[in-house]
């Protein structure tokens, strides 16, 4: 076959091959396989030393005007494969304005961090501060400067969590204290009795760890608000009136409280806070088991030794201290049944706040 009807047959085959083309990836292929290096037509060019003298230049017009119609076909296919290919990727992304839109969701607080605040404004209120302190504290800090015996039974390794290292035994701190996830936020108040000056009127916001198995009303993770007066003249009457005043701004003014009789080794004397129940209003019902309150807080008058091993004249000077748990308060203001529905993350649940 004369080299004419060669390529005459490579360019046939080459035009129906980019007709044929039907993404820009197929019409690549067809590119290499005429006029890449080893293309089809590129390989007559190659050869040319082997073509007679006499038919070198008919043979390399012939190469060349194929190759010019090759190119051109794949310049005009590409042009087409690329609007076809733009089109689709077009209404690919498009959007269908008659679907309804999706509305961005706004995000707001947990309801523990909102009633945290929400304390902490009463008494921002009325002059206190607000201080925070470490959560791994020493065993003096958590119990010793707090009136704690040696004997009682929070300090034990079955109620406290202590911190270890590997060999197991119990950290100690200059070989004298414990080292212990904080069981209350009281170790901040006897910091704060030996750091700041007189008078003192603070409230100790912050997470506390008991080894406690979660249930409705036990978490042993949760989050606690303790408060500390320590003035000249302070008198139960000013702890009485303070904590109903607080009882009313976060519960309702038609709340009433109630004081009962208690016993904690850092306050003397100590009573614990009940609030009349929101649901029945007093009455009894199952919430309150019949009995028209619910218990709220411990509370009583700092206890002389507490002051004394602060460093505080316990002659000339008295106080007031209270703590108060905030998953406790948000579960009673809201009525909710269980502590744990507060950390299980069920936005259903949430959004009601």
């Amino acid at each position: 076959m004369a080299i004419a009807d060669e390529l005459e047959l490579v360019r046939a085959q080459a035009l129906a091959d980019i007709a044929a083309a039907k993404s820009s990836e197929e019409l690549d292929k067809v590119r290499v396989a005429v006029i890449g290096k080893s293309g089809a037509l590129t390989k007559y060019l190659r050869s040319m030393g082997e073509v007679p003298k006499e038919e070198r230049a008919q043979v390399g017009r012939a190469v060349n005007e194929a190759r010019a119609v090759v190119e051109e076909a794949l310049a005009a296919r590409k042009e087409t494969i690329s609007q076809d290919e733009l089109a689709a990727a077009i209404d690919a992304a498009a959007v269908d304005i008659t679907l309804p839109g999706r509305a961005q969701q706004i995000g707001s607080r947990h309801l523990v961090s909102r009633i945290t605040d929400e304390i902490s404004e009463v008494f921002l209120g009325l002059g206190y501060n607000v201080v925070e302190g470490p959560e791994v504290e020493t065993d003096y800090y958590n119990f010793t400067a707090l009136n704690a015996p040696a004997d009682h039974p929070s300090r034990s390794m079955a109620d406290t969590f202590y911190v270890v290292d590997r060999s197991g035994e119990k950290s100690a701190v200059k070989g004298e204290s414990d080292v212990l996830l904080r069981t209350q936020t009281s170790g901040v108040q006897v910091h704060t009795m030996e750091d700041q000056e007189l008078p003192i009127y603070i409230i100790a916001p912050g997470k506390v760890y008991r080894r406690d198995v979660a249930d409705p009303s036990h978490l042993p993770q949760f989050h606690q608000i303790e408060g500390l007066a320590i003035d000249k003249g302070i008198t139960f009457g000013d702890l009485k009136g303070t904590l109903e005043f607080f009882c009313r701004q976060v519960f309702g003014q038609d709340r009433k409280t109630r004081f009962r009789a208690h016993y904690f080794p850092f306050t003397e004397p100590s009573a614990e806070v009940d609030v009349s129940c929101g649901i029945c209003h007093g009455e009894g019902c199952r919430f309150c088991k019949h009995t028209g309150w619910l218990e709220i807080l411990g509370c009583g008058m700092v206890d002389p030794n507490v002051l004394e091993m602060s460093g505080i004249d316990s002659e000339v000077y008295s106080g007031f201290a209270f703590g108060v748990g905030v998953e406790r308060v948000a579960c009673l203001k809201y009525n909710v049944p269980d502590l744990r529905m507060l950390l299980e993350g069920d936005m259903r649940f949430l959004r009601q706040f």
